[in-house]
C-alpha cells in the first residue's frame, strides 16, 4: 500500500490533526485510496469551510472515495451526504477501522488528480490523553458532538512517549478536550494530569521538553503544575488558557466555572510563566463596559498571546437564543482591539528577554520555538530539526526573536 493512498485534510483543533494522523495510519493497510475530511463545527464559518472543502475536492476528484468525519459531519451529516463519493464517520466511530471498511464503496479506478495533503510534519509530539466534556459551556457546540470526559489510560499514553522519544521527538505536547478534567482510577488511588506529568518525565527521561494544551482556569490542578514548572526545567513555563472573558458577569453567563480573580491569583503564583489565552468577543450581553473588564485584566496580568474570536451562535446551544446578541461588526472590532493589547504585551515581554539564554526546539529552516512559544531565527548553521538546543536571544524582528546557538 502505498502512503500517499490516503490523504488527509484537517480543519480546527490540534486534536483533530492528530486524530486524523491516526485515522490515515489505520486505513493505510486496508483501504487502497481515499481522502479523510475532518471537519470542525466551531462556529459556522469552520463548518462552512469544511463543506466548502468537501465539494471541492469531490469535484477536482471525481474518482475517488471522501470519508468526512468530525465535528461538523457530526452535527449535521445531511450537509456532506449529498456531496459525490462522501461517507460520514460521525464522532464516534472516528477511530472505528470497522466504521469505514464497512461503509467503503471502493471506484473503478480510483485516482486522486488534484489534492494536497494537510497532514503535518512538526518537530513536537502530540499525545492525547483525554477525550470529550462534562461541562456546559453556553456557548459550546463540541461537548455535544463529542460526548462525555473520557480519560486514556496511563499505559496507552506512556506507551505513545516512549515511541515518540524513539523517534527522535523530544518535546511531547499533551492534549484533548479538556485535559485539566483528566481523572483516572489506578487501584485506590485516583491520576490526574498533574499526576500524568510527573510519571511521564520519570517514565521516560528522554523527553526534554514537556508541554500542556489548552487548560480550563477553573481547575486545582493548575497550581500543581505550575508548581511542577517551577521545580523542573522539563515542564515548559508557558500555559494557555480556556479564558473566554475577563468579565465576571459574561463569564458567569457563559456558564464558566472560573472568575477574573481566579486567574489573577494564578498569575501571582505563577512567577517566571508566561500564559496566552482563548477570548470570544461579543458574547450575548457585552456591553463595552464589559468588554472593558475583559481589556482590564489583560493589561493587569499580561497574557503575551490572544487567540480572540467574534462569538458564533451554534445551534444546540443556550447561547444560540440568548437576548442582547451583539452586532458581528462590533465582536470583529473588539477581536481587533484586544488583540492590539496582547501583542504590545508580547512585545514588552520579548524586549525583556534580550540577552537571555533559553532551550530552544528546532523547527524547519532554522526556525525554532522558545520555552514561552515564541518563535526564534537560529542564525547560523544549520540546525535539524527536533534538535533542542541553547540559543542566546539577541534581536527581535517582526515578532520574532534571533537568537545564536
Amino acid at each position: 500500500m502505498q502512503e500517499e493512498n490516503i490523504k488527509t485534510l484537517t480543519f480546527g483543533c490540534r486534536l483533530n490533526a492528530l486524530e486524523s494522523e491516526k485515522i490515515k495510519n489505520m486505513l493505510k493497510p486496508h483501504i487502497g485510496c481515499a481522502v479523510v475530511v475532518n471537519t470542525c463545527a466551531v462556529t459556522a464559518e469552520a463548518e462552512r469551510q469544511s463543506a466548502q472543502a468537501v465539494r471541492k475536492i469531490a469535484r477536482e476528484n471525481p474518482n475517488v472515495t471522501i470519508f468526512v468525519t468530525g465535528c461538523a459531519a457530526t452535527r449535521n451529516p445531511d450537509l456532506f451526504k449529498s456531496i459525490n463519493n462522501v461517507i460520514v464517520i460521525p464522532n464516534g466511530q472516528k477511530t472505528n477501522l470497522d466504521a469505514y471498511i464497512t461503509a467503503y464503496r471502493p471506484i473503478p479506478a480510483q485516482t486522486l488528480e488534484q489534492f494536497t495533503d494537510t497532514s503535518e510534519h512538526l518537530s513536537k509530539k502530540f499525545i492525547q490523553v483525554q477525550n470529550g466534556c462534562n461541562h456546559a459551556c453556553a456557548y459550546c457546540v463540541t461537548r455535544l458532538l463529542r460526548g462525555s470526559a473520557m480519560s486514556f489510560d496511563y499505559k496507552e499514553i506512556l506507551e505513545n512517549a516512549q515511541k515518540a522519544v524513539q523517534d527522535g521527538f523530544y518535546e511531547i505536547v499533551l492534549t484533548g478536550v479538556d485535559i485539566a478534567s483528566y481523572a483516572k482510577k489506578d487501584n485506590a488511588n485516583v491520576v490526574f494530569i498533574s499526576d500524568i506529568c510527573k510519571k511521564l518525565l520519570t517514565d521516560v527521561p528522554g523527553i526534554k521538553h514537556l508541554r500542556l494544551s489548552s487548560m480550563d482556569p477553573a481547575s486545582p490542578e493548575l497550581y500543581k503544575i505550575i508548581d511542577m514548572i517551577h521545580s523542573d526545567s522539563r515542564m515548559m513555563p508557558h500555559l494557555h488558557l480556556s479564558m473566554q472573558s475577563g468579565s465576571n458577569t459574561i463569564l458567569s453567563s457563559m456558564g464558566r466555572r472560573h472568575s477574573a480573580d481566579t486567574v489573577r491569583k494564578l498569575v501571582q503564583h505563577a512567577t517566571n510563566i508566561t500564559f496566552s489565552w482563548d477570548i470570544i468577543c461579543g458574547f450575548p450581553g457585552e456591553t463595552d463596559e464589559l468588554f472593558n473588564k475583559t481589556l482590564d485584566l489583560v493589561q493587569e496580568t499580561k497574557p503575551i498571546k490572544i487567540h480572540a474570536f467574534p462569538f458564533s451562535p451554534r445551534p444546540d446551544t443556550v447561547a444560540a437564543t440568548m437576548p442582547n446578541q451583539i452586532d458581528r461588526t462590533i465582536s470583529k472590532q473588539r477581536v481587533k482591539i484586544i488583540t492590539d493589547v496582547a501583542n504590545e504585551n508580547l512585545k514588552n515581554y520579548m524586549t525583556t528577554q534580550i540577552g537571555e539564554t533559553v532551550s530552544v526546539l528546532a523547527e524547519n529552516n532554522n526556525i525554532g520555538r522558545t520555552p514561552d512559544d515564541i518563535p526564534v531565527k537560529i542564525i547560523g548553521k544549520q540546525i535539524e530539526p527536533k534538535t533542542i538546543c541553547d540559543v542566546t536571544l539577541t534581536d527581535i524582528t517582526d515578532s520574532m526573536f534571533v537568537g545564536q546557538i
